[in-house]
């Protein structure tokens, strides 16, 4: 088997998905996907776009501007028609799949050259666009356990998550998000993207909308629970409708040798597994179990986690039953740079977006960190994890 290197990961950054307040509301997913593309080779320039032997892009919804997404942004950037590309729909997790997917191919010597990646805009394509669920699926399942704020709400009733806990982590998520933006942590991965504000101007998007200046933890006790009457979860512990991109370059060790060039990552293991779609946000602990049962790590090996924050609940569930961290915040390994809480989901960009804040993480702030963790949840049941390793 050969090894297979990150070279490079890169993304937009993460703009509210509104058609009035969104940062990106006069820029389609695909241009976001097309900025990347072109950012990749602008920063790799030993790297041409006809040396890629293919580009997996992820997205949870590949209807309406999004179809085929990952073939349509290639061409539309006037890159060359001869790379095949190929648009992975894995809900959540896509943009983590088509990475995981792009990794296998280089490791089993099919190629040596590889982007990954994960766009979504929840706006232009919201949520369960053109969605035809199946009639037998249905018949299994009671269609209103399978909305997103319902599986959050069992997940905090089953495991006995208290609001207060679920605030504390929210509050933690947006003040770590601030901090990380100000020190100019984010810098290195994000693209900017030319976008409008509310009134109109025109302006470069270096830095994640929904982050919010200040938390207030009274008024977020105090908001209305939409998903179930005299519920726990709120907006305020929710991720919140995003658009973005992310994008990563991987390559055999070999052939980064070859090109000259530098890397301080490799892939070592990626693992997904299936569970119930009721309670679809504790899918990180099947996944990251069947990862640490098949390469022999424990969570005292991992030195940074970035755990995609669905919800509050179950983000706390999975710190707590893989024992990731303290079982609540102030964390030392989990999202110390905040996470899709603070930071927004846009669904298959998310599962590419942590895995390029972990390359950065570890490399500013866990250097000497020999493996890290990046693992989320998906809509239906599906999560992945996957574990990178200093080289």
């Amino acid at each position: 088997m050969k090894e297979c290197v990150f070279i490079d990961g890169i993304r937009t950054a993460n703009a509210r998905a509104h058609k009035e307040k969104g940062w990106f509301k006069n820029v389609r997913p695909d241009q976001l996907l097309e900025t990347l593309y072109k950012a990749m080779f602008e920063r790799n320039p030993k790297v041409k776009p006809e040396m890629i032997e293919g580009s997996f892009i992820g997205a949870a919804n590949l209807s309406g501007m999004q179809n085929d997404i990952g073939r349509a942004s290639w061409l539309a950037a006037g890159l060359p028609e001869s790379i095949p590309t190929q648009s992975v729909c894995n809900q959540c997790p896509s943009g983590m799949s088509a990475t995981m997917n792009a990794a296998r191919a280089i490791m089993t010597g099919e190629v040596d050259i590889m982007l990954s990646g994960g766009v979504e805009d929840m706006e232009k394509v919201p949520m369960g666009y053109a969605m035809d669920m199946s009639p037998n699926l249905m018949k299994r399942y009671n269609v209103g356990d399978l909305g997103m704020g319902m599986t959050a709400e069992k997940v905090a009733d089953i495991y006995n998550v208290s609001v207060d806990d679920m605030i504390e982590f929210a509050v933690y998520s947006n003040e770590m998000a601030k901090k990380a933006r100000d020190e100019g942590k984010f810098a290195n991965e994000i693209i900017p993207v030319k976008g409008h504000k509310e009134d109109g101007t025109e302006f470069d998007v270096i830095h994640d909308q929904w982050i919010r200046e200040s938390t207030d933890p009274v008024a977020m006790k105090a908001m209305k629970t939409p998903f179930k009457e005299n519920g726990k979860i709120s907006a305020a512990l929710s991720s919140p409708l995003t658009a973005g991109a992310a994008l990563l370059l991987l390559m055999s060790r070999d052939k980064a040798d070859e090109l000259g060039l530098s890397y301080t990552y490799k892939y070592k293991f990626g693992a997904q597994a299936g569970n119930d779609p009721t309670v679809m946000g504790i899918g990180p602990i099947f996944s990251t179990k069947i990862l640490f049962e098949k390469t022999g790590l424990t969570p005292d090996d991992i030195g940074a986690v970035e755990l995609n924050e669905a919800f509050a609940s179950q983000s706390l569930v999975c710190v707590r039953e893989l024992k990731l961290d303290n079982p609540k915040p102030p964390f030392t390994k989990v999202n110390t740079w905040g996470g899709a809480i603070a930071l927004g989901h846009p669904l298959g960009e998310s599962g590419a977006r942590v895995l390029v804040t972990l390359l950065n993480r570890m490399k500013t702030d866990y250097p000497d960190a020999k493996y890290g963790l990046a693992t989320l949840c998906g809509g239906f049941g599906n999560s992945n994890a996957v574990v990178i390793e200093k080289v």
